[in-house]
């Protein structure tokens, strides 16, 4: 027995991959060049402009925390993050409602030129938006949008489209017919079906393209600064901006600023990471 089993030992042993650890470091090298300029900026708020000048890559020493404060009892800053937060909202909605509007029908019903149609969609993620600023600020500005949330909302939402229908027509393509078959004899149309047999097993797509739509509306600064010369309109990246004109030599209260304008977004895409996951895995499959 000790001599089988020391004979058949060697075939249990997993072999050893040197690539492993290769990935691990790999992996680790990109979480810190992500990561570090973002705790850097939050680790920065808590100190001073003098301390920062000093040694920049050290620990706050003493912490403080009249930064932060500062931001916050600002009038300024509540009102840009209303700002972005109606804009984001508004813009993840579209992109959701109109989103699964286009990936149903070019997922469940067959028509002519339909391949057609979704190597258009595909086509826009090749599309670099800040091409288009000039046509659609004129655009904008003949149909009397500038100033508005609209004219923030409505071109992210374009723009958010193509990659929202390549990762839902997946989902949506994979959920067998024979549900919807099912469906149809128990009476249930077809908008009926979308509503409530495909939206809920499409929820990791939904929240993907729900999550990705609102962390990049949140952080888009190029169009709000064409279409927004309405200081009262101004999201959040624009007042970072502004804030950074108004007192560019305070260095720790700029770092303040942008951490807490970064917030909602990082947190908002780390609470959801594992949805995020799921979504892009189920759309590769697809």
């Amino acid at each position: 027995m000790t001599t089988a089993n020391t004979a058949l030992s060697p075939a249990k042993r997993r072999p050893v991959s040197w690539g492993n650890p290769l990935t691990y470091a790999l992996a680790l090298a990109v979480a810190a060049v992500s990561i570090t300029p973002v705790i850097y900026v939050v680790i920065g708020g808590f100190r001073t402009t003098p301390q920062i000048v000093a040694n920049p890559a050290a620990l706050p020493d003493p912490w403080v925390f009249d930064n932060y404060i500062r931001v916050l009892t600002e009038s300024n800053f509540w009102r840009q993050a209303f700002n972005s937060a109606v804009v984001s909202f508004g813009t993840t909605l579209g992109v959701v409602a109109l989103g699964v509007s286009a990936a149903f029908v070019l997922a469940r019903y067959t028509f002519r030129g339909r391949e057609v149609l979704y190597t258009f969609f595909t086509l826009g993620l090749l599309f670099p938006a800040g091409a288009a600023i000039l046509p659609l600020y004129l655009m904008l500005r003949d149909l009397s949008l500038i100033n508005s949330y609209y004219a923030v909302i409505l071109p992210q939402v374009a723009f958010s489209l193509p990659l929202t229908i390549v990762i839902l027509r997946p989902f949506l393509s994979a959920i067998p017919r024979e549900l919807e078959d099912a469906a149809a004899i128990d009476g249930t149309g077809r908008l009926g079906f979308l509503w409530r047999i495909m939206l809920p097993l499409s929820r990791p797509a939904l929240v993907t393209v729900g999550i990705l739509a609102f962390v990049t509306s949140w952080n888009a600064f190029l169009l709000p600064l064409l279409v927004l010369g309405d200081a009262n309109l101004h999201t959040l990246p624009l007042g970072v901006q502004q804030f950074s004109s108004q007192y560019s030599s305070d260095t720790a209260g700029i770092l303040a600023f942008t951490s807490l304008a970064m917030l909602p977004a990082l947190l908002f895409f780390t609470f959801a990471e594992k949805q995020i996951v799921g979504g892009l895995q189920g759309a590769v499959k697809g």
